[in-house]
């Protein structure tokens, strides 16, 4: 019979490995232990306060959040104010609130904000036209699209992003044709009607978020795959 101080040292041993995987389910497990296992997830998250945020420290900033507890509320808060991830701008644009709506799960509007950034992104006249030209993409800052698709990437468990659409696109050589029904944006042919088409949690498939004004056409889509944030990952 395996004891809770095992279960914890398994679990603490999961969060501490190398598969994104084994992270994520020992997230879930821990929360499932009640809370022994939210002070076990809360000490993970403060012994690593000083390192790089990962999909990891997004999920359990997320979960510790979901609780709604008042004293993890305000370990947060006084920790990290506007969330778990910086967000750097080269163009001095607040990123807050969206980092706010994807640790909340509110993919919809997250996505909605995510179009209404890349217009800031374009410029006065693209926030009027409420959408981007692929002129527009090739312009924007690396440190801007890098910013935007790691909070996609940290409170989706890294199935969101545009990095992920990215090595999706790749995969299939590149292919429009074949990336539309992988992403579920197109179905025999017939595109997603929006909203109501489109899955807004993490059921969806890989990739399926943000949407990146997908209606503008493979243009558009090939200017943002094709960026060099990409290749500037750090």
């Amino acid at each position: 019979m395996v004891s809770d101080g095992d279960t914890l040292v398994d679990l603490r041993a999961q969060l501490r490995g190398d598969s994104l995987k084994k992270q994520l389910s020992a997230v879930h497990e821990l929360l499932a232990l009640g809370q022994v296992g939210i002070e076990e997830l809360t000490t993970t998250l403060k012994a690593r306060k000083t390192e790089p945020a990962t999909i990891l420290d997004g999920k359990i900033f997320q979960v510790l959040y979901a609780t709604e507890q008042a004293d993890l509320q305000d370990l947060l808060a006084q920790h990290w104010p506007q969330g778990r991830l910086e967000m750097p701008s080269d163009q001095g644009i607040d990123y807050g609130l969206l980092q706010d709506l994807l640790i909340k799960q509110e993919f919809e509007a997250a996505d909605r904000l995510t179009l209404a950034k890349l217009c800031e992104l374009a410029g006065p006249t693209a926030e009027k036209r409420k959408w981007v030209y692929f002129t527009e993409v090739e312009q924007f800052p690396v440190v801007d699209l890098q910013t935007i698709d790691r909070l996609w990437l940290a409170y989706s468990e890294g199935k969101f992003g545009f990095s992920v659409q990215r090595r999706i696109w790749l995969s299939l050589g590149q292919n429009w044709d074949k990336l539309w029904p992988r992403l579920a944006w197109k179905d025999d042919n017939i595109w997603t009607r929006y909203p109501g088409g489109f899955v807004w949690d993490l059921s969806a498939p890989d990739g399926h978020l943000p949407l990146s004004n997908q209606l503008r056409g493979v243009r558009m889509m090939a200017s943002l795959l094709a960026h060099p944030a990409w290749s500037k990952e750090s």
